[in-house]
């Protein structure tokens, strides 16, 4: 009986040994799989789950259902370069020169002297320093120069459009990329969402017995607005709903994968979008005031899902607020990542409200929203002010003129339509106070403070991405 007894535990140890090598992605290292899914100007009230009632998102709304929604996220600008270079390094903009392009303007363009500097550590470099397999597939939009592309910036593999897809010219026909080959010029759009969705399983098929990272920009919902010939003209919101479900579509086949593959468990998801809706072509902002391009709430608060069955709650809503420059802090912690010692994020580790934990706050004493190269609002706890201006404010930097101060209650009037500034006077000054030193970190318009950081630059950039 001794000698069974004996026999029955080397087996169960055994076993043991070799649940730990099993063979499910992830599973050597314990490490979790992560895939960031950032749409293209989806704005806030887009999804069923945040209020929308014309185009449908039953994926989404699902996902939501089985995960968390967040309804205070926000995106460090709202435009395009400098929102995805915050979600890359978790710094401001601003800290990284990525506020403006080399012409002075919002976004990079094609064939562009400047791009995020290689010296800066992405989330991509994060997750290959700890044993993952990397994948950017969609829009990169951070410098089409070869020392500045996805696959310079951590990144195994990458297939997509190196900037926005209303970037075509004459000269450049709009290129899709494999690595640093462009393999299609002009892209066909009308399958771009198809396309990236069959990338992504594929990858996500391949990664067996290492963990892996995907980062999912998709090209839509950004004009010129494209769908699938299997949703174009089927949703009761024209073409932009048409988009709009296709997402839906290519969210649910990642999903679905996921479960078929056995690592929906030990997958974690993050849907999300790089700023707010431009309204005029059929996205929503929900309440929220302004839209992409400006500082308002319409412009930086965007719709967030994230998905993680038996680590983040099902049905779970989070209304503490934080935003995509906490996902690099936050995502090191959990895979076991080191950020460069000495070198500032301005993310912060938001776990605590990723899982649900009961009383965890908003991680941020003060958060910051840019227009550009100047600060133009600051949010505290339930309350965000909107600072008097040097230069013009709205619309992607230009219209209305110099501002004065105004404050609102995000608690009561999310939708900023109540000026409460001539009542809380010990609330402006306070809010003021932390404009004062963040202008002093890292600049203004015209001026770079201690905490700044260039951004890659080349002397002179050749239009070298031109189907051979």
């Amino acid at each position: 009986m001794m000698l069974k007894h004996k026999w029955v535990l080397f087996v169960l140890m055994v076993a043991v040994c070799l649940l730990g090598e099993g063979k499910v992605d992830g599973a050597v290292s314990g490490k979790p799989n992560v895939i960031v899914i950032f749409i293209d100007d989806m704005g806030y009230g887009d999804l069923g789950v945040y209020g929308h009632k014309k185009h449908r998102t039953p994926e989404l709304d699902r996902m939501a259902k089985e995960g968390m929604k967040f309804d205070d996220f926000y995106v460090a600008s709202s435009v395009c370069s400098p929102s995805r270079a915050a979600l890359m390094t978790g710094c401001y903009p601003k800290r990284i020169d990525m506020d403006m392009c080399d012409l002075n303007s919002c976004v990079l363009r094609p064939n562009a002297r400047k791009g995020l500097n290689p010296s800066e550590y992405t989330m991509a470099e994060m997750f290959k320093d700890v044993g993952y397999k990397t994948k950017c597939v969609g829009k990169w939009h951070l410098g089409d120069h070869p020392d500045f592309m996805p696959t310079k910036q951590g990144f195994d593999e990458f297939y997509g459009i190196p900037y926005s897809n209303d970037m075509h010219q004459k000269k450049m026909p709009l290129p899709l990329l494999r690595g640093e080959e462009v393999i299609e010029a002009p892209v066909k759009q009308g399958t771009i969402t198809r396309r990236y969705t069959e990338e992504a399983v594929k990858f996500i098929k391949g990664a067996k017995g290492q963990p892996f990272f995907l980062y999912l920009p998709h090209a839509m919902v950004h004009v010129p607005l494209y769908a699938g010939k299997n949703f174009r003209g089927k949703s009761a919101n024209g073409k932009y709903g048409d988009a709009v479900e296709e997402i839906d579509w290519s969210t649910g086949v990642i999903l679905k994968t996921l479960r078929e593959q056995g690592i929906a468990d030990h997958t974690l998801v993050i849907f999300t979008s790089d700023n707010g809706a431009k309204k005029q072509y059929g996205g929503s902002n929900g309440v929220l005031r302004g839209e992409k391009g400006q500082a308002d709430e319409g412009g930086q608060r965007v719709p967030c899902l994230m998905w993680w069955p038996g680590k983040i709650p099902a049905g779970g809503v989070n209304k503490e607020a934080c935003g995509a420059i906490d996902l690099l802090p936050t995502l090191a912690k959990l895979v076991g990542g080191e950020l460069v010692k000495g070198r500032e994020i301005d993310g912060k580790d938001i776990w605590g409200l990723m899982s649900g934990k009961a009383g965890v706050k908003s991680p941020h004493e003060a958060m910051f929203y840019y227009q550009m190269n100047q600060l133009q609002c600051v949010r505290s706890g339930k309350w965000k002010l909107h600072l008097p201006l040097r230069d013009k404010r709205r619309n992607w930097g230009k219209g209305t003129g110099p501002v004065g101060a105004s404050l609102y209650d995000m608690e009561k009037d999310m939708g900023e339509r109540v000026d409460v500034a001539s009542g809380n006077p010990a609330v402006v000054k306070r809010l003021m106070g932390y404009a004062r030193k963040m202008r002093g970190e890292l600049g203004g318009i015209g001026v770079d403070g201690p905490g700044f950081r260039k951004a890659g630059w080349v002397d002179k950039a050749s239009p070298r991405l031109m189907k051979k």
